[in-house]
């Protein structure tokens, strides 16, 4: 398979910190791989799904290369980087914008430019492929911390990504919304082949999912393997 990410010597540093955050990283990563980041809190987890996203990219010293696609992150055309990467945060809370689930589904279709034809049948797609189309005239406010997830990701799927990005999702959903987001997350790769990295504390309902298992500590990669290996 062809590589679609790739992190060559990769190190950040915050300002007004004198450690780094990142450590000389060297990842590469192959198109629909599912790749699990684990490591202890403060270990560059965030920092490194950052570095992959180019418009969360924090501010700070940085060198070495994030490619996707051979394509250097920071020099990709706006529309690439919004729509191929996508990437689901900590806090459900954080990243709905608007107040309407059909609305917030609607959001990064309209940014990028997609016609009212197309934008329907896209919604009616995602929709009906999550099992939110009960959901789809209610406010988002109403959802509940799991279902807001749910839609992040729905909203995500519907810009097409090849890349999906997520960094600790279900660290503020109870067990039973957290199995639900994590089932659809293993049938989204498994159905549709997409590249996930995903940065998660409950390993033990993920690593079974995962082809490879990437550990962090100190701002730097210190295995990555095989889920069999790294046991």
């Amino acid at each position: 398979m062809a590589q679609i990410l790739t992190i060559e010597n990769l190190s950040f540093t915050y300002p007004n910190r004198e450690s780094d955050a990142l450590n000389n990283v060297n990842l590469s990563v192959e198109e629909g791989e599912f790749i699990l980041l684990t490591g202890p809190s403060g270990c560059g987890k965030t920092t490194l799904l950052r570095q992959m996203k180019k418009s969360l990219i924090p501010y700070g010293k940085r060198s070495g290369q994030v490619n996707y696609r051979g394509r250097e992150i920071t020099e990709l055309d706006d529309r690439t980087a919004a729509s191929a990467i996508g990437y689901v945060f900590q806090d459900p809370e954080n990243q709905i914008v608007t107040n309407k689930v059909w609305h917030e589904l609607a959001f990064g279709l309209e940014s990028l430019g997609y016609k009212r034809q197309d934008m329907e049948r896209r919604i009616g797609e995602v929709a009906n492929y999550f099992g939110i189309s009960q959901w789809i005239d209610r406010e988002t406010s109403d959802l509940s911390g799991g279902e807001k997830q749910i839609l992040n990701l729905a909203a995500i799927i519907a810009m097409e990504p090849d890349v999906i990005l997520l960094d600790e999702p279900t660290s503020q959903l109870d067990p039973i919304a957290a199995g639900h987001f994590i089932d659809a997350l293993s049938r989204i790769h498994e159905e549709l082949g997409l590249t996930i990295i995903l940065s998660e504390h409950r390993i033990e309902e993920v690593y079974g999912m995962a082809d490879c298992v990437v550990r962090m500590d100190h701002g730097a990669i210190i295995g990555a393997a095989g889920p069999r290996e790294m046991a």
